[in-house]
């Protein structure tokens, strides 16, 4: 990405008759280029963490071009348009966590053990990004274009089918999901979603692993 500051006019020359002893004045240091894709990566954190703050309003990319100190045309240079920006942190959250599921998934565990798991490293992650929790419940998005409610919306369908698929014995199992498996999957996203909705309505407060344990008992009782 180019310097964003206009660029400093060269030093004038030494006025004739100056004494060549006299020292030179040091010029100003140099501002460090960001890396290849450290930008976009800026751009994003930033997003987030703006975000993050309760009661925010919409987000307008003045206001994320004021908090990185560049112009709004600096933004577009790395996306093209704000949705974008957004993709990119639904990209995040879809890879972080359904890497996560798939590893919990393949474990030597009983199912019960596996869907509680998947559910706990869920709520870990909502409160390690909660800037995130305003996007994975619609909050951030609704004002922006349908497509990025929807890529949620089949986040959490998604999700479901992972659960599912661990209540029934995992991908080796013959058998279609059980209509036991079928409703504790159901349970266990809406429970999720409830969560997420509740820490991102209480500001962040009401932590989604509040009295978890006790809940999944019940979720999962008799499994």
């Amino acid at each position: 990405m180019e310097n964003e500051d206009p660029l400093a006019p060269p030093p004038a020359s030494t006025p004739a008759g100056a004494s060549d002893g006299a020292a030179a004045e040091p010029s100003p240091p140099a501002r460090k280029r960001p890396r290849p894709g450290e930008r976009r990566v800026q751009i994003l954190q930033a997003l987030a963490a703006m975000l993050e703050q309760p009661g925010a309003e919409r987000i307008t990319t003045a206001a994320l071009a004021a908090r990185l100190s560049v112009s709004e045309a600096a933004l577009y240079r790395h996306f093209a348009s704000k949705a974008q920006m957004f993709e990119a942190l639904i990209d995040f959250i879809e890879q972080s966590v359904f890497s996560l599921v798939q590893q919990i998934a393949e474990r030597d565990r009983p199912p019960a053990e596996r869907a509680a798991q998947v559910l706990r490293m869920l709520m870990q992650f909502a409160e390690k990004n909660p800037g995130m929790v305003r996007v994975m419940v619609g909050d951030a998005l609704v004002l922006e274009h349908e497509r990025l409610q929807q890529r949620m919306n089949l986040f959490f369908d998604k999700l479901e089918a992972q659960w599912r698929q661990i209540l029934r014995g995992g991908p080796s199992a013959s058998d279609t999901p059980t209509a036991d498996a079928q409703l504790r999957a159901t349970l266990l996203v809406g429970f999720a979603m409830g969560r997420l909705q509740r820490f991102c309505r209480s500001g962040f407060r009401r932590l989604p692993s509040e009295q978890l344990d006790g809940s999944l008992a019940l979720v999962l009782q008799g499994l």
